[in-house]
């Protein structure tokens, strides 16, 4: 008798449940699409994009070749763009067929360009250039810029907007996330049931164990991606939440300090030199340039040999006037702390670069489950309601 009545309850509470998810799913599940087809295509956005441009942005290794200098390389990518150009982030190739990509903004009378110029790493010879954008114009040129936009920002002009829209949509998208997980579990333990499609069923049926094995298989990937856009998109926002339980250092908010107007700066390769110091086994990924006088350097490395760390990411803020290391984003570090830690992990698990092309392959299911989702959970509603409509005549 009293386990009727507790299952009764839950069953009850379950129909709550069941109408927030419903609710959030149709409101929301548009943008889940979206994110989920953008996201899916941007786990492999260096190697789509060498596929669209190979002239452009791979080489053929010569024999027994080394690398340019990486001043030499970045020289030449300045000279490629007009004398105002700022060489803003750079990419280091991530195998031996690949070029350098050297980010610039090109300031004019109404916009800011933006270019990309790829420079062959053995000749130091600008292999192209490309016009990605202008701030004027809210379409990207290229096909991974559109995806990029899409994804972060969905093609929101204002930076403010598409963050806070981005941020908050994820946020409940969350939500949804864990409703449908109380849904869909078994309160009378028929967990096989619950985990499998059922033989020799009707499309309606087919339909709901499409929704709910969808939803279920990718929800360990679901949720810590969807926590990480919120973190990557509104930084501001979840650092303070962040600190609140352990500290947390943020390696954008720290800044060059000039001691002198028009003080001299050190180069940026100068910077890629000094972290590989600091993390010698390490390969550099991601250079930020510091176009601005308060703004600093930032090389992002992989495949650093850290015992007993996972990650082998580790990213280096330096001083552009004095080259003083002003952060080490290392969770291996004896100073890290649990928010550090817990932040150092975001990217690499947004993009699923943390379990390497096992994790990239688990974002990207998951990506496509994500309008798998919408689909049939649109479907589901509509066989519902008819049904309702029928029964009501």
């Amino acid at each position: 008798m009293i386990v009727n009545f507790v299952l009764m309850k839950l069953k009850s509470r379950r129909k709550l449940w069941l109408q927030v998810h419903l609710w959030l799913g149709l409101t929301l599940g548009l943008l889940l699409s979206i994110y989920g087809i953008t996201g899916s295509i941007l786990v492999f956005h260096a190697e789509i994009d060498e596929c669209l441009h190979p002239h452009m942005l791979t080489v053929k290794p010569p024999e027994h070749a080394e690398y340019r200098p990486l001043a030499e390389i970045f020289a030449v990518g300045k000279q490629a763009m007009p004398p105002a150009a700022k060489h803003t982030f750079s990419t280091y190739p991530r195998n031996s067929e690949a070029t350098f990509k050297l980010n610039f903004t090109v300031p004019s009378a109404d916009s800011v360009e933006r270019w990309l110029v790829a420079v062959d790493p053995y000749t130091a010879r600008v292999t192209g250039k490309q016009l990605q954008g202008r701030s004027d114009n809210w379409l990207p040129n290229t096909f991974i810029g559109l995806m990029f936009e899409l994804h972060y920002a969905l093609l929101i002009p204002s930076e403010e907007i598409s963050a806070a829209i981005v941020g908050i949509s994820a946020a409940l998208l969350i939500i949804s996330t864990l409703t449908g997980l109380i849904v869909w579990w078994p309160l009378t333990g028929k967990w096989r049931q619950a985990l499998v499609f059922k033989a020799g069923a009707g499309k309606a049926r087919f339909n709901y164990d499409l929704h709910k094995t969808s939803g279920f298989y990718t929800l360990l990937v679901m949720l810590p991606v969807l926590f990480s856009g919120i973190y990557m998109v509104l930084p501001h926002n979840v650092v303070p939440v962040l600190e609140v339980f352990s500290p947390v250092t943020y390696r954008y908010w720290f800044q060059s300090t000039s001691p002198a107007p028009n003080a001299p700066t050190i180069g940026m390769d100068e910077a890629v030199a000094m972290a590989l110091k600091q993390y010698p086994t390490g390969r550099p990924h991601w250079i930020y340039g510091a176009p601005n006088p308060s703004q600093t350097y930032t090389v992002c490395q992989d495949g650093v040999d850290a015992p007993g760390s996972i990650l082998q990411r580790r990213c280096t803020v330096i001083d552009r006037y004095s080259g003083k290391i002003l952060d080490l984003d290392d969770p291996s570090l004896p100073t890290a702390t649990a928010g550090e830690v817990f932040t150092h992990w975001q990217w690499p698990l947004h993009s699923g670069q943390a379990f390497g092309m096992t994790g990239r392959i688990l974002v990207f299911i998951t990506g496509l489950a994500c309008p798998v989702l919408f689909i049939t959970g649109v479907i589901r509603w509509l066989q519902k309601r008819r049904g309702r409509q029928l029964l009501s005549k």
